[in-house]
């Protein structure tokens, strides 16, 4: 294998015992693109790996160069700067943080072994950290490889390090398992709290471990009924030596032709005991009266049911007894598949009356390896920093279901990936949330809505081609542009096809996550900003018209006034070049501005509710203290929406946060464009210029780079200011901020939520029309 080289490679399986599926034999080879396996190892600084008893989980942290989009205030003293740009647009070379996790086959381990040893340029460390139960049987094949000291690390202290980061930094990793139900994974809220849990971890027998802080955690049971027992077990009764074997043989039975029920034994429920009649009584109950030979199937589905139960009663006892309701399942037993994780939840659900949650992790796999990887990484301080999931590089959750895609679903079992960014600052929780715990950032959930997810799906497919061609078009003197842009497209694509089969892969499917999705596959392919020469044009335009659009708002009556400044904060949303409508009309009229987008608006009903509720506010209330407002899009928005609007409310003595994306995403402004159009603002503006040399105007990022805005992972500057100048209202603007997420975010202040509906579905279905605006002040409940 070559990094950045063409061909595609095979890791041999024949040579290496490959194996065939349930649904036909496997090719000969496993056939993998060179830049998605062991990506940027050039760059590799340290190494953790974890050993189990057949699959490998290698973590190492690289440092990855990459393109970012650089503006900068051009030099005009003493020049006519009518005619030139507003800023400077470079783009330049940085250098972050990336964690890298591999899973593969044991199989497969001295093969990437060597792949590594041939391809490791630099590591600043000479001990690689290691864990799991086959670290000491490859010890050896290790330090020969490698030229590496294995140092190893206790198994349970690296699974609690490394749940307890995976709960930290990546949303939607914990998931209730329901069968039956439309939805088979629930993805939770991440809790700003993730202590105390019950961790239950199903290797060979089962460990069950308190964990009460990031450093304090018990042992506190276990038993030695685990999968170790159902494999050994097994093998005797079905004479299968595979584990996955077991486990599919399992998914066909029928354990009510082996068990014995409650009703076998009463004739129906025991009402005595409140017991349903199928209820498993004895476990193979039915092996020791009949005379008969019983299927493979179904004695793996019994013995299943039996160990699992077993299991979840004694995990629900100790949950009872330490006062606890998660219990986090994991290990080699879990692994994703459907009948464990189905066993495990009804075992649960029945013993503790529903009060306690079986609850499992999308990587739990991975956990071992990065609490391995964190115990060789303490001098970099990586829990001061908030990390965040790369969906471009990562391999999404497989579907449980066997119909699904089989071939592809044994493929991608072979290898897996999770890679991860280090992200420059912590992110943490708006303190205006009423309850952080709650907070749910997406309107809606596209893994529930099947009409909403074919719609939006194909949206973002027949957007794409736009996109690739708008990428390299951003970059007309790279000769490598257009081929990269294609890179993008058929990158993204496979990704929205993904998400068709398997909408849960990256936890809850939502339009933000499709947004996200995207923005990280043009940075994979160097495309930071396709939207920077069309934000630099219309700044500079709208800059043009700030004084006249101040001089006719000024000239009006004081409810004429906020009329028109709200009216003209949702006209400049109009101008969201991530919206097809308005795309396809900025295309073909060049000459749309702000009265033509003010004529587009379709003003009712908010006038006569909402609207008329936040004028009283505003005419028999007090001025707020500090107004957080997060702006949405460049130029005609900020400029001649936002700005207007926050001179209004400096002009009534409230001080002003404007928080703007830490980095771009389609048109939306960013912190360092927001600082060069506020200078040039205030040049023009003298209350602009006051508030700003008062630090009655603030300027803030907020640790973001997405259309859309999740409310619990803001920068910490962000929440600290909002803290010291008591903000007592928040605006969030757009159709992303405002719509897909946020909608029902419900904050322990006032606030103005605005947007304009720029999607003809989307406004069908909200019982509007496109055009219409949403304008939605929310009082806090006393």
């Amino acid at each position: 294998i070559r990094p950045g080289g063409r061909e595609r490679v095979a890791f041999k399986m024949a040579e290496r015992g490959g194996r065939g599926s349930g649904h036909g034999s496997l090719d000969k080879s496993i056939t993998l693109p060179p830049d998605e396996i062991f990506r940027n190892l050039e760059n590799a600084k340290r190494f953790a790996i974890d050993i189990g008893g057949s699959l490998t989980k290698l973590a190492y942290y690289s440092t990855v160069q990459h393109k970012v989009a650089r503006v900068r205030s051009f030099d005009h003293s003493g020049k006519d700067i009518d005619n030139e740009p507003l800023y400077e647009i470079s783009v330049q070379e940085e250098i972050t943080a990336r964690l890298h996790f591999i899973k593969f086959e044991n199989t497969y381990i001295e093969t990437c072994l060597d792949f590594i040893k041939d391809h490791l340029v630099n590591t600043e460390t000479k001990v690689i950290k290691a864990t799991g139960g086959g670290a000491y049987k490859f010890k050896d094949l290790i330090e020969k490889k490698l030229g590496l000291k294995v140092d190893k690390e206790d198994v349970m202290t690296c699974l609690i390090k490394g749940c307890n980061f995976v709960l930290r930094n990546i949303p939607h990793e914990v998931f209730a398992y329901q069968k039956d139900s439309d939805t088979e994974f629930r993805f939770q809220t991440n809790h700003p709290n993730i202590f105390p849990y019950l961790l239950v971890n199903i290797g060979s027998g089962v460990s069950i471990v308190k964990v009460e802080t990031e450093d304090k955690f018990e042992w506190i049971g276990g038993s030695s009924i685990g999968g170790g027992t159902f494999w050994g077990l097994g093998a005797l009764l079905t004479k299968t030596k595979k584990f996955d074997e077991l486990l599919q043989l399992a998914s066909k039975g029928q354990h009510t032709n082996v068990d014995m029920l409650v009703k076998d034994v009463y004739g129906g429920a025991c009402q005595t005991l409140g017991l349903s009649g199928n209820l498993i009584a004895s476990s193979f109950g039915k092996s020791t009266t009949a005379d008969k030979e019983f299927s493979k199937e179904d004695m793996a589905k019994s013995l299943l049911h039996m160990i699992s139960n077993d299991i979840g009663q004694l995990a629900c006892l100790y949950a009872k007894l330490h006062n606890l309701d998660k219990i986090y399942f994991g290990g080699f037993f879990i692994r994703g598949h459907p009948v464990t994780m189905r066993t495990i939840t009804y075992s649960i659900n029945f013993f503790s009356k529903g009060e306690v949650q079986a609850l499992f992790l999308r990587h739990e796999g991975y956990l071992g390896a990065i609490g391995a990887f964190l115990k060789g990484a303490e001098q970099d301080n990586p829990n001061q920093y908030s990390w965040g999931e790369n969906y471009a590089g990562s391999s999404g959750l497989m579907s449980t279901s066997p119909d699904v895609y089989p071939m592809q679903r044994t493929r991608s079992g072979t290898f897996d990936m999770l890679e991860m960014d280090r992200l420059e600052r912590p992110l943490v929780n708006l303190p205006l949330l009423k309850d952080p715990s709650t907070y749910i950032p997406d309107t809606v959930d596209l893994t529930d809505d099947a009409m909403a997810r074919k719609y939006w799906l194909t949206c973002f497919e027949e957007a794409l081609d736009g996109v690739a061609k708008r990428a390299a078009a951003s970059q007309p003197d790279s000769v490598d542009a257009q081929e990269r842009a294609e890179k993008f497209r058929q990158k993204y694509w496979n990704k929205l096809q993904t998400l068709r089969q398997q909408p849960f892969a990256y936890g809850t499917l939502t339009v933000r996550s499709l947004l996200d999705t995207r923005e990280h596959c043009l940075n994979e392919f160097n495309f930071p900003d396709p939207y920077s020469k069309v934000k630099q044009k219309e700044n500079g335009i709208a800059l043009k018209c700030f004084q006249s659009v101040i001089e006719s708002l000024d000239s009006l009556g004081w409810e004429e006034r906020q009329f028109a400044l709200v009216k003209g904060l949702l006209a400049g949303n109009v101008f969201d070049w991530g919206a097809k409508a308005v795309s396809d009309v900025l295309e073909s009229e060049p000459q749309f501005g702000f009265e033509e987008a003010k004529s587009k608006l379709q003003e009712r009903p908010w006038l006569e509710d909402s609207y008329s509720q936040w004028l009283e506010r505003l005419k028999e209330g007090p001025p707020h203290k500090c107004a957080l407002i997060f702006a949405d899009n460049s130029g005609i928005d900020i400029i001649l929406g936002v700005f207007p609007f926050v001179r209004e409310l400096l002009s009534r003595g409230t001080e002003v946060i404007l928080a703007c994306n830490s980095g771009p995403a389609l048109n939306d402004v960013t912190y360092s464009e927001s600082l060069i159009v506020t200078e040039r603002i205030a040049a023009m503006d003298p209350v602009i210029h006051s508030a700003l040399r008062d630090e009655k105007l603030l300027l803030v990022q907020t640790g973001s780079s997405s259309p859309c805005l999740d409310l619990s992972r803001l920068d910490q500057g962000l929440a600290v200011l909002v803290r010291e100048r008591q903000t007592d209202l928040v605006v969030i603007e757009g159709m992303g901020r405002a719509i897909h997420t946020n909608y029902y975010a419900v904050l322990r202040c006032e606030s103005l939520k605005l947007a304009v509906i720029k999607n003809s579905w989307l406004a069908d279905r909200l019982g509007g029309k496109i055009f219409s605006v949403i304008f939605k002040y929310e009082v806090p409940c006393k």
